[in-house]
């Protein structure tokens, strides 16, 4: 339990509540109360003074005595040079300086002495009217049982303040505390695999906006442990399939189950099929390599124009054979960019312009600019896409259906390493097509 956040947090709490009320106390007490409390009593009783002078006006010795007495005050009656006038009142108290102050006084009117002891007591004195021969009044005070009052109720309160202070500080920590004990049970789910664990909270606050990013944390991994869980299953499926193959028509060699005749044949297909396995290597080596060196790409300005004309030269026997005609439309336009990647980009694009196409079909490549960007818009006149497969049609080992899939039998890594390359670029791509009219791919690069 000591090594609980929730009773760290508790105990630091009263601990520096104690020490901050006794040292409040201590210093209000020492510097500030008792000034205070005596100033506040000392006010308190020259108002009765002069209420009780305005009483026995023009009265008796005695009678004034027993007046105050009933106040609880005992009274010192003198003279203005100090002598007292009853033989048993003690004026020991009353000074030199006191006379001096009172005979500047006007009749009723109340001065206040202080104690040159530093201690509780206070003196009050004031000048009366003539009274049988009374022209002085001086009262002694001591406050020290008020201070002490004072400081004990003081006290009381600084503890019922430490109480009920203690008492909130449980209940609040508790509510904070417990919002970060389910985080950490939270995050021992996340830890085991349990990408699925959620924290519900309405907080709003800077725990709140944890917890919030703690669900956002968790839905990207379970997202990226679905993704990685279909890379797996696709990667298992593209190389079992030509293994298989491999396999079977190999063992067929082998056992001399095959003819003389097709024996050709059968070594053509296991030729095509670990050439599927080359390139699908291939692929995966170019995505893991973009995915890791991103930000290690060298760039370099150069004519996109002439690039995109090489690369239909390159490729001229593919679109020949199926007397494909290639329309260009571009101008002289420079790109700052990587040109081995931005050629694998044009050459995956244009390559599936061809594959999809039809025979005596058209590809038309154009350039426009728009804004800072440069577009490039490469059309075909194929077989189109479905539309309900264009949302996915980046993704990794994605394949259309079999009606457009029978065309090729690449593995779904193309148009993945081509939108990559394209990221790269801080680029974008996009596209528009109609089942059966063809397909437009539109790649917005910016100008450097």
């Amino acid at each position: 339990m000591r090594n609980s956040l929730y009773w760290k947090f508790v105990v630091a709490f009263i601990v520096g509540v104690i020490v901050s009320l006794f040292g409040s106390f201590i210093f209000s007490s020492r510097f500030i109360q008792e000034d205070v409390i005596l100033e506040s009593e000392m006010g308190r009783v020259s108002q009765y003074v002069k209420g009780l002078l305005q009483i026995v006006d023009q009265e008796s010795i005695p009678e004034l005595v027993e007046l105050f007495n009933q106040f609880g005050i005992d009274p010192v009656l003198t003279d203005l040079s100090g002598q007292p006038i009853i033989s048993d009142m003690i004026a020991d108290f009353v000074t030199d300086d006191m006379i001096v102050q009172i005979q500047q006084l006007q009749p009723n009117e109340v001065i206040s002495f202080a104690s040159k002891r530093q201690d509780a007591t206070r003196y009050i004195g004031t000048r009366l009217s003539n009274i049988e021969g009374a022209e002085a009044l001086f009262i002694k005070l001591d406050l020290s049982s008020t201070v002490k009052d004072t400081r004990r109720l003081t006290m009381q309160t600084l503890m019922l303040v430490l109480c009920i202070g203690s008492l909130l500080i449980l209940l609040l920590s508790r509510y904070f505390v417990d919002s970060i004990r389910s985080i950490t049970k939270a995050s021992e789910k996340l830890a085991t695999g349990d990408f699925s664990t959620r924290l519900p909270t309405d907080r709003q606050d800077e725990l709140g906006r944890l917890m919030h990013s703690f669900n956002n944390m968790a839905e990207a991994l379970e997202n990226m442990e679905e993704v990685r869980k279909q890379f797996i299953s696709n990667i298992s499926h593209e190389m079992q399939s030509p293994l298989t193959s491999i396999k079977g028509y190999a063992g067929a060699l082998r056992d001399g189950l095959v003819s003389e005749e097709n024996q050709q044949d059968y070594l053509d297909i296991i030729y095509q099929e670990v050439d599927r396995l080359s390139r699908l290597s291939n692929n995966l080596l170019k995505m893991a390599s973009l995915d890791a060196e991103k930000d290690l790409i060298k760039l370099e300005t150069y004519r996109l124009d002439e690039q995109i004309r090489r690369v239909i030269l390159s490729i001229e026997p593919l679109w020949r054979e199926k007397n494909i005609s290639v329309e260009l439309d571009l101008s002289k336009t420079y790109i700052y960019a990587n040109q081995d990647l931005m050629e694998q980009v044009w050459l995956n694009l244009i390559v599936n312009a061809i594959k999809y196409n039809r025979e005596n079909g058209e590809i038309y490549i154009s350039f426009y600019k728009d804004d800072q960007d440069i577009v490039v818009r490469i059309n075909d006149t194929g077989i189109g896409i479905d539309q309900k497969d264009i949302p996915y049609l980046f993704d990794r080992f994605y394949k259309v259906d079999r009606s457009r899939s029978e065309f090729s039998s690449g593995n779904g890594l193309g148009l993945s390493i081509t939108k990559k390359i394209i990221q790269i670029h801080n680029g974008s791509i996009d596209l528009v097509s109609q089942k059966g009219i063809g397909t437009t791919f539109f790649v917005r690069l910016p100008i450097q």
